[in-house]
């Protein structure tokens, strides 16, 4: 199960794309082809290789983490290959879907004041963790495993299944390892990549699992110097597109893939020449109850 992690699929995407320049690509990565659903088995996996390799992770002890769902399944999954157990701070308002995936893994349940978002699961997370030495911290919000995890796999796919051509990396912000992992890597190949973060326009938001930086707790891992460009996405145009890609282009993709989509094609029509890449986290099976994502305001 572990060695099926990363190597998922780059598919081009074509109807939403229409009426952009001929010399102008749009590719997306669809994460949700990980053997737990989502990108974050990437981070997930990585932090615990690492916390076992330095010893610091020893068996019979718990995983401790804050999540807003996927990155508490992907260490449900690891957990359960490894031998562990996972105690997860997770935002009460948390949708039903994960909740139910948590508890059919046997996740401990520690949900946390919605009103304050992951960042009240990350404050309860490290107290938890302060009180209890039985306990593994995985901290997915400072682990440099977490955005190595990316610099190692996610990046040298995405440079592998282009040949090289890739000009410009979106990405989404949430724990920010994908877009900090990925764009290092890439600006390493060719220093001419052009890197872009993508966070929501406001505090008030929609846009599940991502972070509005300026007023958000913000991770240890993220390295601002890195983006070419900072674009903030619109809530409702980026749940439009989510819409879009199911019915246009036959992608049932999460709630976060459409800020990223939104985000590759506001740069993408800024160009005449170029390929651009994109990070689809998670599939939209993780959101069906979410009704407002799916019926047409």
């Amino acid at each position: 199960m572990l060695s099926r992690i990363g190597n998922t699929p780059l598919v081009r995407i074509r109807r939403l794309a229409q009426g952009l320049p001929d010399g102008v690509e749009v590719w997306a990565k669809l994460e949700w082809f990980n053997p737990g659903g989502s990108v974050k088995d990437r981070a997930a996996w990585g932090i615990v290789q690492a916390a076992e390799a330095s010893g610091e992770l020893q068996p019979g002890m718990t995983l401790l983490d804050a999540s807003s769902g996927n990155t508490g399944i992907a260490y449900a999954m690891v957990a359960a290959l490894r031998g562990y157990r996972v105690k997860l701070c997770l935002p009460a308002n948390a949708n039903a879907e994960r909740k139910r995936v948590l508890a059919a893994y046997g996740v401990e349940l520690v949900l946390t004041d919605p009103l304050e978002g992951s960042d009240g699961a990350i404050v309860e997370a490290r107290a938890l963790a302060a009180a209890d030495d039985s306990l593994f911290y995985c901290d997915q919000y400072s682990s440099d495993a977490n955005w190595q995890a990316h610099f190692r796999g996610t990046g040298p796919e995405i440079w592998r299944d282009t040949g090289g051509r890739v000009t410009h990396f979106v990405a989404t912000l949430g724990t920010s390892g994908t877009f900090t992992g990925t764009s290092r890597f890439l600006m390493e190949q060719d220093a001419n990549i052009r890197c872009i973060s993508i966070e929501p326009d406001s505090p008030f938001h929609g846009l599940e699992g991502l972070k509005h930086m300026e007023s958000a707790l913000v991770p240890a891992i993220y390295d601002p110097s890195l983006a070419a460009r900072k674009l903030g996405a619109p809530t409702e145009e980026s749940l439009a597109l989510v819409r879009r890609l199911a019915r246009e282009e036959g992608l049932l993709a999460g709630v976060s893939s459409g800020a990223a989509l939104w985000g590759a094609l506001e740069i993408a029509r800024s160009l005449d020449q170029g390929v651009v890449v994109t990070v689809f986290p998670d599939s939209g099976e993780r959101y069906l109850s979410e009704h407002h994502v799916w019926q047409e305001p």
